[in-house]
């Protein structure tokens, strides 16, 4: 999504008023490498604001009551894991290379007003996004099971905007990352990098950070003038350098995002912005006749007229082509992770679409939704198809309890755009939390977009609901990836217990720029800095953080 739109979940609470909390009853049985812990947070500001990083206090679970059912005091006694495991999301394995990139478009956000669909064109530390991944994934498998109750993760699941760009070497990158193989972050010239960072002195641009200091005759950048940011010399070569990705043991599933599947996470795809990307013009500024209300509508008649764009001539490469949907389905069948599609069936090639159900165990059944409208804008919806589909399922999930996974949140779905080719009307975001709020089996509905820490109750009106579990982004601060574990309180009630992970990385990279762990330090210390993202609303509330989310359960669970 748009990193730096503004946050109408920010507003969203719920069906409920003011929520119950209070400290949870009992503490984890492994709070050891996550923020139970100890959490990082941003230093003391030095010049131009700029912070290093610290290690704060490890933060206790939340109890949250706010659907209805009271959690009883001696709950832990009788503690029972049913089922943990892991999220990842917004990952946005940047190809900061490539030509269809409009970095040029990000500027726009930095003096007052409402933020742009690109405002996330351009990040100081986009060139790094592989190797924050890499310790995200680190992290998860140094836990490796729910720190309250001890059960192994059973799975991970990426809840879209794996890629930046729906490139396919963006596409491979996330597939080989997870699956432990060697990658090259890296595109075009192999032997140099080509992109707004570097010291070319035809392109050479202020309002972007050139990490190798400033060039002979130029200005110093504003992001060193006037914001702090160092310079590190060599660090453009080094986030191109080849690494081996610690990969994940365990299946990992996933969904389709915005990114994943517009064009910038904006754009319908077209076979003209695909010729973009694997061209060698790279546009830098706007072309006379365009202006910023017609690529704020993500307006398609656009494209033509970026050939009288000022560009910059970089190497093409063809890996860096647009896929589609059905392309990126594929992808995931050259894998040698677990489950082979990652979730995709030979039903979804067939169709041409990317929901899908699974059952990590007999009890609990695993709807994945493709929140993505084909047709433009970076907020989500579903088709009419899609939801008789997920109408089915739900159906056919009696007697199992239900966890929905999607990108978009139930306040982002509102994309009602239509097309020629489909014109029925657009699923929103209320008309699915109806649906599934009429299932009491319905326990949560786990997603991403926001680049936020949330957890918001929808409450039915005769009692009980469903909980959403949003959670931070890899690409922004303060890169976060969140553990769910699914217990049993052996008294008719569930607990839903969300635990945030840092990256397995330390808080400064030393000056070292010899392994992916350095990098992802430093990546995570500049995401901290971002000059339009120097504030830790991303964060969450400390209710949104490590949280024990009470439910009522739908039927009698049972006990071995």
């Amino acid at each position: 999504m748009s990193r730096r739109a503004a946050f109408k979940g920010a507003l969203v609470v719920g069906l409920v008023s003011f929520p119950s909390r209070q400290a949870t009853a009992a503490g984890p049985v492994a709070p050891q490498n996550t923020t139970l812990a100890s959490t990082v947070v941003r230093g003391q500001a030095g010049a131009g604001g700029y912070v290093r990083l610290a290690a704060g206090p490890g933060e206790p679970h939340v109890l949250r009551q706010d659907l209805g059912t009271r959690a009883h005091s001696d709950r832990a006694t009788r503690r029972r894991s049913l089922l943990a495991f892991a999220q990842l999301t917004d990952i946005h394995l940047v190809d900061a290379q490539s030509p269809a990139r409009v970095e040029f478009l990000d500027r726009y956000n930095d003096g007052a007003g409402s933020a742009l669909p690109f405002s996330a064109a351009y990040r100081p530390h986009e060139m790094l996004t592989s190797q924050v991944a890499d310790r995200l994934v680190a992290a998860v498998e140094q836990v490796a099971r729910g720190p309250v109750a001890g059960g192994p993760l059973a799975f991970v699941i990426c809840t879209g905007d794996n890629t930046d760009n729906c490139q396919r070497n963006e596409l491979r990158w996330q597939i080989d990352l997870l699956d432990g193989l060697p990658i090259r972050p890296d595109s075009g010239d192999t032997g140099r990098w080509e992109g707004v960072h570097d010291q070319d002195a035809t392109s050479y641009d202020i309002h972007y950070w050139h990490p190798d200091g400033t060039p002979t005759g130029k200005a110093d950048d504003a992001l060193r003038a006037v914001h702090g940011f160092p310079v590190v010399k060599g660090l453009l070569d080094a986030a191109r350098r080849p690494f081996t990705a610690h990969g994940l043991k365990r299946p990992w599933y996933t969904c389709y995002g915005n990114h994943d599947g517009l064009v910038q996470g904006n754009f319908p795809q077209s076979f003209k912005l695909s010729a973009l990307a694997t061209g060698p013009l790279k546009v830098t500024s706007l072309p006379a006749g365009v202006s910023l209300a017609d690529v704020a509508a993500a307006d398609l008649t656009v494209v033509p007229k970026l050939v009288t764009a000022p560009v910059r001539v970089v190497t093409a490469d063809a890996e860096r082509r647009v896929l589609t949907r059905t392309e990126t389905v594929k992808e995931h069948f050259s894998t040698g992770g677990r489950p082979l599609g990652h979730g995709y069936t030979a039903a979804n090639l067939a169709a041409g679409t990317a929901y899908f159900v699974f059952d990590p165990i007999p009890l609990v059944r695993g709807i994945v939704l493709d929140t993505v409208n084909p047709n433009g804008e970076s907020d989500g919806s579903i088709d009419q198809t899609q939801l008789a589909w997920l109408t089915a399922q739900l159906q056919a999930a009696r007697g199992k309890l239900v966890l929905v996974f999607s990108h978009h949140t139930i306040a982002s779905m509102t994309n009602q755009l239509v097309s020629v080719d489909s014109p029925s009307p657009r699923v929103l975001g209320a008309t699915v939390r109806d649906l599934l709020l009429s299932y009491p089996n319905v326990v949560a509905w786990v997603n991403g977009h926001t680049h936020v820490n949330r957890v918001t109750p929808y409450r039915r009106a005769s009692g009980g609901g469903f909980w959403e579990v949003n959670t931070a982004s890899h690409v922004d601060w303060p890169a976060q990836a969140r553990l769910l574990e699914l217990v049993d309180n052996g008294d008719g009630t569930l607990s839903l217990f969300g635990t945030v992970l840092d990256a397995a990385a330390p808080l400064a990279y030393g000056g070292r720029l010899g392994s992916s762990t350095a990098l992802a330090s430093l990546a995570r210390e500049l995401a901290a800095n971002d000059p339009q993202e120097r504030s830790d609303t991303r964060r969450g509330k400390v209710e949104d953080r490590n949280v024990e989310l009470i439910v009522q359960a739908p039927f009698a669970l049972g006990r071995p």
